[in-house]
């Protein structure tokens, strides 16, 4: 590979984090806040690199946030779960019903009304992920989606959802990856 590769890379890479809607991602950090202040859990989930990116933010959020929401006085915590991280749940229910209930499953024994569910999908059609989706809107969670740019059928079913505008993994995952941090760091840092 040569240097143009690389740059050409970065370039579209600073063009796809230029697109990430601002205004969106503040909605979104007070739906999450909302979330909070009503004592309401927060489940999110995602496949492959999504379901690191979850993990991360899952963990910047209910420790990091966490800890400046009582150092500011606020007391509150926030009650979050990433629903792709029991290796023994996601295989037990993969090999008994079917992968694609996985998520769905987990959240019938968790979730409640007026829940919040944030899912990242770079295609926005991964089965598993829509079936969650589906189900948390006809039992009355609010869904959050973060999609590549092709949106996919999640970009249709989420309450909320980003588009961002790009259909190369690496980098919708890396803009996944920073509106959770802006997510996250807009409790963080205010």
């Amino acid at each position: 590979m040569n240097q143009s590769y690389f740059k050409n890379y970065l370039d579209r890479q600073k063009a796809t984090y230029d697109a990430i809607p601002i205004d969106r991602v503040e909605q979104l950090i007070n739906l999450i806040k909302k979330c909070r202040d009503e004592d309401r859990q927060l489940f999110a989930f995602g496949n492959g690199g999504s379901a690191s990116n979850v993990s991360h933010f899952i963990t910047d959020l209910g420790k990091s946030a966490s800890d400046r929401m009582e150092t500011d006085g606020s007391g509150r915590r926030f009650r979050c779960m990433s629903l792709n991280e029991s290796v023994s749940w996601i295989t037990a229910l993969g090999n008994d019903f079917a992968y694609e209930d996985v998520y769905m499953r987990q959240l019938q024994n968790y979730a409640r009304p007026g829940d919040l569910v944030l899912t990242l999908s770079v295609s926005g059609n991964s089965p598993n992920v829509v079936k969650a989706v589906e189900w948390a809107n006809q039992h009355g969670l609010t869904t959050i989606a973060l999609v590549g740019g092709k949106g996919g059928r999640l970009a249709e079913l989420a309450h909320e959802s980003i588009l961002i505008q790009d259909t190369h993994y690496g980098r919708v995952e890396d803009a996944q990856m920073t509106i959770c941090h802006m997510l996250c760091y807009g409790f963080i840092d205010s």
